[in-house]
């Protein structure tokens, strides 16, 4: 497929379903109602054209949850896509380098030991206590697993991946300690966060993680070619011009920051990485260039698409979205190991 005509699809059917979830819901919205509610937002239109209950929906619920599932399936999508790239590994995904069980810890230290151990962040941040702690915990696991990878300068990617796997077990288990250690109410929050949601999306919150995420995308984009030359080889890329451990270290770093961000907002929301970079794939091959943007915009409709399920399958209750992205994300997960020929029946 010619990439112009990929990305124009793609683009095309991200504002389909963005459409779609601000309309869709317990209180409908028809889509004139959202263009004149928008219109009005601006100063575009009087204020007598517009429902003020629709409007409070709008604004204060439905569109900045849409907002948060566009920024976090667009950022888990090109992580995944840039780290296996990185590790030429099509099984890579963000949580290999300890990035979710890091982001996991820090949460759970925070919702259940937050009020004794760190009283001051508790009353300083309120609500965003917990999503600065999942950050924070990303952040620790991520440089731990980049010390033990590092020796003389150089990182070597096999030790990263070991790395992340004891790191990411250390910290499953310190998480059990928590559990062990939480109340019922505790205990309830806990496993709602570890389970992922978009529930908490607040426009405070998207002005924090917003800037985060689209530099970081920006970033990602740059390095485009130099991933392309990778897919050569890491000798061959030397030749070529690349610094290889230069780039190493800011794709580890800026996914670390990009996924500890996200992961702080809404939770553990798993397989985007590694469902969405493959579809690309298998539309427009391996070209970064293509393969990074058409990641963004498909990660982002398809969580979308999750968050819509999620609110209405079982209304007024709410599917926990990590599921629903594991139930898709499981099955294509098993596909690829049959169609590569990883097992037999």
């Amino acid at each position: 497929m010619p990439p112009a005509l990929l990305l124009a699809l793609l683009a095309a059917a991200l504002l389909a379903v963005i459409l779609l979830a601000v309309t869709t819901g317990a209180y409908s919205i028809r889509a004139a109602d959202v263009l004149r509610i928008l219109l009005h937002a601006l100063g575009l239109a009087p204020a007598e054209a517009v429902d003020e209950q629709q409007a409070a929906v709008l604004l204060g619920i439905r569109l900045p949850r849409v907002l948060l599932a566009l920024l976090t399936g667009a950022g888990l999508a090109v992580c995944g896509a840039t780290l296996q790239g990185l590790f030429r590994n099509p099984l890579a995904d963000p949580t290999l380098v300890g990035v979710s069980s890091g982001a996991a810890l820090g949460a759970a230290a925070m919702i259940v030991m937050g009020a004794i151990w760190f009283p001051v962040l508790t009353r300083s941040y309120g609500l965003l206590s917990v999503p600065l702690a999942a950050f924070l915990g990303a952040l620790a696991a991520v440089s731990v697993v980049y010390r033990l990878a590092t020796r003389g300068g150089r990182s070597d990617l096999p030790m990263m991946l070991l790395s992340g796997i004891a790191v990411g077990a250390i910290a499953e288990a310190a998480i059990g300690y928590f559990t062990y250690l939480s109340n019922d109410e505790q205990l309830r929050n806990l496993t709602f966060w570890r389970l992922g949601s978009l529930g908490g999306a607040k426009w405070a919150l998207l002005a924090l993680i917003a800037p985060v995420v689209l530099a970081s995308l920006a970033l990602f984009a740059r390095m485009a070619p130099a991933l392309n030359t990778l897919l050569l080889g890491e000798a061959e890329a030397i030749h070529l011009g690349v610094d290889i451990q230069r780039l190493k270290r800011l794709v580890v770093l800026l996914t670390a920051l990009t996924v500890g961000v996200l992961v702080s907002a809404t939770g553990i929301i798993v397989f985007v990485g590694i469902l969405v970079p493959h579809l690309v794939r298998l539309l427009a091959g391996p070209d970064h260039r293509l393969l990074l943007a058409a990641s963004a915009l498909l990660g982002a409709a398809l969580l979308i698409v999750a968050d819509i399920v999620a609110r209405t399958a079982v209304a007024p209750a709410e599917l926990p979205i990590g599921v629903l992205t594991a139930l898709m994300g499981g099955p294509f997960f098993l596909w690829l190991l049959r169609r590569r020929n990883l097992w037999r029946w």
